[in-house]
């Protein structure tokens, strides 16, 4: 699972994260705070505020076998 990070149509960063740990409080929010202090100058030059998103991702070795 990945945590992105989006201003606008533009993927700023992706995380991964450990699934296991998703449901623990502050979990999620830990990692969002850490990336609007990295990105806030970026964000103050936005006029709509950051979006995260939460997408189960495929390995890279699982999507090339699935290929053939």
């Amino acid at each position: 699972m990945e945590l992105m990070m989006y201003i606008g149509n533009d993927l700023i960063e992706s995380i991964p994260l450990d699934h296991k740990n998703i449901p623990n409080p502050g979990y999620l929010g830990s990692f969002k705070r850490n990336l609007k202090t990295k990105y806030c100058e970026l964000i103050q030059q936005q006029p709509e505020p950051p979006e995260f998103i939460v997408i189960h991702s495929i390995p890279q070795s699982f999507q090339a076998n699935s290929n053939h």
